[in-house]
């Protein structure tokens, strides 16, 4: 009776000897899922992962050098992690609104920006037909020369000796400008 009680505590892990497993090795999971994320509130989560792993898993532990056993466990979990956070990469609120300023600037870049896009509006809208159509589809809505053909019924050709002659007519206006 006294060898099968002990086949069978290695057979499956009680609740004291995941405790005792716990104790002995959590700094050193810890710092393990720690040094592969570099994220802390990840690494206590991994760390969790490991011995519920271990726990459920200790059946096929064949007993040999427990601390490389546990250390494979955390290694694998936290891969696992870095693996499938690029899938599940979602930004915070604050991470969003962070990029969308940096992508934005400052707020003087945007108010020059929209000036000079008021600017381009207006000069565009002074061309005369069809140059104002294609400079606006052009310039300010950013569709390219065939978008804008297949919306007129023209060749692209066609639009595109119009975007060039607009071009020259555009330049021709800003530098009157800044000479007046």
């Amino acid at each position: 009776m006294g060898e099968i009680s002990a086949i069978e505590n290695r057979a499956a892990c009680t609740e004291n000897r995941l405790v005792e497993l716990i104790d002995t090795y959590d700094k050193l999971v810890f710092s393990i899922c720690y040094k592969l994320t570099g994220d802390y509130f990840t690494s206590e989560d991994l760390m969790q992962e490991t011995f519920l792993s271990a726990f459920q898993k200790y059946d096929t532990f064949d007993g040999i050098n427990e601390k490389a056993w546990i250390c494979r466990i955390a290694t694998n979990k936290s891969i696992d992690y870095l693996r499938s956070a690029s899938r599940r990469n979602v930004p915070t609120e604050d991470a969003f609104f962070e990029t969308e300023v940096e992508m934005r600037g400052s707020p003087e870049e945007i108010c020059m920006e929209e000036e000079i896009k008021n600017e381009l509006t207006r000069q565009c809208e002074e061309l005369k037909p069809p140059y104002n159509e294609v400079a606006r589809d052009y310039y300010l809505k950013e569709l390219s020369a065939r978008e804008i053909a297949e919306r007129r019924g023209q060749s692209v050709k066609t639009i595109q000796t119009q975007i060039y002659r607009a071009r020259e007519m555009l330049k021709k206006k800003y530098r009157r400008e800044e000479t007046a």
